[in-house]
């Protein structure tokens, strides 16, 4: 497992991330749209996106207005399937992004060892955290969306710049 240390060096040797997990509640909303969006975020780079929930839906697929307000937006989430944390899952990924800070607060609970590999998945665009759209309106799930889409275009700055720069040069 990498340090997360964005480009820094470790007895000379550079640190490089391979993995994230991304984080909510259900993992039927957030998480797996901002796994989809951080995956083609980062295409190319070798680095691999999963998510999961802390209190998680298991076996369910997404949410049916999240699926459809991404699907408006060109992300699908089709063959998701919800799945729970646990601290094994966390320990096989470099980064853990989670939606709000009580969700970092529950896995440092659950695996105090993994606390500093867990950051806000807004933590670039504003660091609040992003609100659960669950059996909320369609103009919550728009806004979520919105707000994963911008956190995710962060991280994969922060990440994979050399990509980035390939996508918009």
């Amino acid at each position: 497992m990498a340090a997360l240390r964005f480009g820094a060096f470790r007895g000379g040797i550079e640190t490089v991330l391979k993995s994230v997990l991304v984080v909510c509640v259900g993992n039927i909303c957030r998480s797996p749209l901002g796994e989809r969006m951080l995956q083609d975020a980062l295409q190319g780079s070798g680095i691999t996106v999963a998510s999961c929930g802390i209190a998680a839906v298991v076996g369910h697929g997404a949410d049916a207005t999240a699926a459809t307000v991404a699907a408006e937006a060109g992300v699908t989430l089709d063959g998701h399937v919800a799945r729970q944390f646990t601290p094994e899952i966390g320990k096989a990924h470099d980064l853990i992004l989670v939606m709000e800070p009580g969700h970092k607060r529950e896995i440092a609970r659950l695996s105090p060892e993994l606390s500093g590999r867990i950051m806000l998945f807004d933590h670039w665009t504003g660091g609040t955290g992003i609100a659960d759209p669950y059996r909320q309106p369609r103009a919550f799930h728009e806004d979520v969306h919105a707000r994963l889409a911008a956190a995710a275009d962060a991280w994969a700055a922060k990440l994979a710049p050399a990509r980035r720069q390939q996508v918009s040069g």
